[in-house]
C-alpha cells in the first residue's frame, strides 16, 4: 500500500484539532460510516475541559487509494516534548497559521524542529473568515520566519492553502473557494514524499509513544522504518544502554480514523501499534530477532522549571484521597516518567521528590491528573533550573508575545520592564498593540493573573523558551503577604466580614481551617495572623438575626494554576481530590518567627 505520514503543527488555538476533525469527517463518515464527534482527537478529560491538546495522537485516513497517517500535536510550549518526539515519525507537516494573528512564539518553536528534521511544509492559512483576517500579509510573515530559521530552498518553496477548518473547507485560490478538503488532500499526496517501504530488510521500528490497555497491557506506537513483522513473531527490544530483550509481538495494529484495526502483519512506511512488548520505553528500538540494529535515541530539550513534591503532611492529610503515602507518590511519578519524555524525577529523600518539566502548565497538568486519580500531594513553589555556563550563573529566558488593547500597552511595558524584561518589538495593529519581550522565565510566575486584570480580560499572552542567558539579578514578583489562620476550626462569616478590609479571602464561611493554613491575600507585604473561627458573642442586646445584614465581598476561588502562581518560598500547595489549600511550610506561628 502507498503511505503518506504528516504532522499538523501550529501555535495553540490556531485550529489543528478542528482541521483533523474535518479531514476525518470527509473521509470516514462518507466512506466508512464512522461518526466523528467535535474535537474528536482531544480524548483526554483535561483536553476536553480546557480546549487544548496535551498529548500527541495519531490517526489515519484513506484518500485516492493512499493511506495518510496524521499526527495531531499540542500547541503549548510546555508540551514541546510531545511535539519533538513525534516529528521523527513523519515526512512532512501541515503548518497551520491563524489568518489574523500570524506566526506566534510556538509557531517558531515547532517550525524550527520541523525544519531541522528536513520536513517538507505545507502552509495552511486558517480562519480566513475572521473580520480582522490578513491572509496575504500572514503568508509573507510565515515566509520570513522560515527564512529566519534557515529553511532550505526546497522548504521555502511551500504550497499555500486557505482554510476555514470549522466549516471543513480548504482551497488554493481565494477567488474560487471550495466547500470541501479535496485540494488539501491532493496537495498532501502531490507534495509530501512517500516513505521508504523496503519490506525485505530486517524489521526496525522506533518507539515514539506508549499506550496502555487493561486487556493487552502496554502498547508501543511508532513508525516502521524497514521490514515487516507478523502476529506472534519474536523480536528483539534494543534498550537505550544497548542491552537486548527477546520478546513476542502478540498483536500488531494499524490505524484508520479513531480506531485501531487488528492486522496479521505490519510493514515499512506505516505508523503502527504493537502489543506484547511489556518493557519498552520511549526512544528504544523494536528490531529483527536475527539482525537487531538500534535507531538513534529520541532527544528532547531539557526541563526549565522544577518543583518539590511530597506526600500531604497537613492536619487534614488522608481525609480525602486514596493514595497518601510517599510510596504511592514515588510509584506514580516513576510511572509518569516512562511516557512523559520531557519530565525528570529525582528522589531528594524518601519523602521528597524534585520534579522538573517544561513549565508551570506542564507540571500543573500532571498534578491535576494525579488528584483526579485519588492522590494527595503537597508541592512547593516553582523554581527555574539554573545552569553554570563558562563559570557564570545562567537562567532560562522566554520569548513573550502580548496582544493587548492599545490603551493598556504603556502600563504592560512598564510592568514587564520592572520584571527585568527586555523590550524587543512594539507593533500597532489597528486598535490593538503587539508587544514582544525577552524576559526571565521566573519573572512570568504569577504574571498571567495580573496581566488579565491589567488588560480587563482582553489581553492575549503566549511565550516560548528562548534559551539560557546570564542571571538577571534579584526579582520581586509578589507584593502581597498572606493572611494565615492561627486557630483551627470552622470559619465564620462574622470573622471574615470583620477582616475583609485587610485583603482578599480564598475561603468561604463554614470552611474547615487549621493552624498555619493560608486563608487569604493580605493587602500589605508582610504576613498577617488572623482568627477566622471567632463568632459573634450573643446577648439579649446583640441578636443572631443581625448577622443577616453582613455584606461579604466575593472570595477569590483559586484554581490549581492560580495557587502555584501565588505561593511564596515558605508556602506549600496542598492538593487532594476534593480541595486545593494553601499553607505555610511551618504551621505553628511561634516556630515560623
Amino acid at each position: 500500500m502507498d503511505y503518506r505520514n504528516i504532522a499538523i503543527i501550529s501555535h495553540v488555538d490556531h485550529g489543528k484539532t478542528t482541521l483533523v476533525d474535518a479531514l476525518l469527517r470527509q473521509t470516514l463518515e462518507l466512506g466508512h460510516g464512522q461518526e466523528i464527534a467535535e474535537r474528536a482527537m482531544d480524548s483526554n478529560v483535561l483536553e476536553k475541559e480546557r480546549g487544548i491538546t496535551i498529548l500527541a495522537k495519531n490517526t489515519a485516513v484513506e484518500y485516492g487509494g493512499v493511506k495518510i497517517n496524521i499526527v495531531d500535536t499540542p500547541g503549548h510550549t510546555d508540551f514541546g516534548g510531545e511535539v519533538e518526539r513525534v516529528l521523527g515519525m513523519v515526512d512532512g507537516c501541515l503548518l497551520l497559521v491563524d489568518a489574523a494573528e500570524g506566526p506566534m512564539p510556538q509557531t517558531r518553536f515547532v517550525l524550527r524542529k520541523a525544519i531541522e528534521l528536513g520536513l517538507k511544509p505545507i502552509v495552511v492559512i486558517n480562519k480566513i473568515d475572521r473580520q480582522d483576517a490578513r491572509p496575504e500579509e500572514v503568508v509573507d510573515l510565515t515566509f520570513d520566519l522560515m527564512a529566519d530559521l534557515g529553511a532550505s530552498d526546497e522548504q521555502l518553496d511551500f504550497p499555500i492553502l486557505y482554510a476555514v477548518a470549522r466549516e471543513g473547507k480548504a482551497f488554493k485560490d481565494m477567488d474560487a473557494p471550495r466547500d470541501d478538503m479535496q485540494e488539501l488532500f491532493e496537495t498532501v499526496l502531490g507534495e509530501i514524499p512517500a516513505p521508504g517501504t523496503d519490506l525485505e530488510a530486517p524489521f526496525q521500528m522506533l518507539v515514539t509513544n506508549l499506550d496502555y490497555s487493561d486487556y493487552l497491557g502496554r502498547i508501543v506506537i511508532g513508525r516502521v522504518q524497514r521490514g515487516e513483522v507478523r502476529k506472534g513473531e519474536f523480536v528483539n527490544l534494543v534498550h537505550k544502554d544497548g542491552t537486548r530483550t527477546k520478546t513476542r509481538v502478540v498483536q500488531p495494529f494499524t490505524h484508520l480514523g479513531l480506531q485501531r484495526i487488528e492486522s496479521e502483519r505490519v510493514g515499512a512506511g506505516d505508523i503502527v501499534a504493537l502489543s506484547g512488548i511489556e518493557d519498552a520505553q520511549i526512544g528504544e528500538t523494536v528490531a529483527d530477532l536475527a539482525d537487531p540494529e538500534a535507531l538513534p535515541i529520541i532527544t528532547v530539550d531539557e526541563p526549565t522549571v522544577s518543583m518539590t513534591f511530597g506526600p500531604n503532611t497537613s492536619p487534614f492529610a488522608g481525609k480525602e484521597g486514596r493514595y497518601v503515602t510517599s510510596r504511592h507518590l514515588r510509584d506514580r511519578l516513576m510511572r509518569e516518567v516512562q511516557t512523559n519524555v520531557s519530565l525528570r524525577v529525582e528522589e531528594l529523600s524518601p519523602e521528597e521528590f524534585e520534579v522538573s518539566g517544561r513549565g508551570e502548565l506542564h507540571l500543573s497538568i500532571l498534578l491535576e491528573t494525579m488528584r483526579r486519580e485519588g492522590y494527595e500531594v503537597q508541592v512547593g513553589s516553582p523554581r527555574v533550573i539554573v545552569r553554570e555556563i563558562e563559570g557564570k550563573k545562567h537562567e532560562p529566558f522566554e520569548h513573550l508575545v502580548l496582544d493587548v488593547p492599545e490603551r493598556f500597552s504603556s502600563t504592560i511595558i512598564g510592568t514587564l520592564s520592572g520584571r527585568k524584561g527586555q523590550l524587543v518589538d512594539v507593533e500597532p495593529q489597528g486598535s490593538r498593540t503587539r508587544i514582544e519581550f525577552k524576559i526571565p522565565a521566573r519573572a512570568l510566575f504569577g504574571f498571567r493573573t495580573q496581566f488579565l486584570s491589567m488588560t480587563q480580560g482582553e489581553g492575549i499572552m503566549s511565550h516560548v523558551f528562548d534559551g539560557y542567558a546570564p542571571w538577571a539579578g534579584d526579582l520581586k514578583t509578589r507584593t502581597n503577604g498572606s493572611m494565615v489562620a492561627i486557630e483551627a476550626g470552622t470559619a465564620y462569616a462574622y470573622s471574615i466580614w470583620k477582616l475583609q478590609e485587610r485583603g482578599v479571602f480564598f475561603i468561604q464561611p463554614a470552611t474547615d481551617v487549621y493552624v498555619g493554613m493560608v486563608v487569604g491575600s493580605y493587602s500589605r507585604e508582610n504576613d498577617l495572623n488572623v482568627n477566622v473561627c471567632k463568632n459573634k458573642k450573643l446577648t439579649n442586646v446583640r441578636s443572631a438575626g443581625a448577622d443577616d445584614a453582613l455584606n461579604l465581598t466575593p472570595v477569590r476561588k483559586l484554581t490549581l494554576e492560580d495557587a502555584l502562581e501565588y505561593i511564596g518560598e515558605d508556602e506549600l500547595v496542598e492538593i487532594t481530590p476534593e480541595s486545593i489549600r494553601l499553607r505555610k511550610k511551618v504551621l505553628e506561628p511561634g516556630m515560623r518567627k
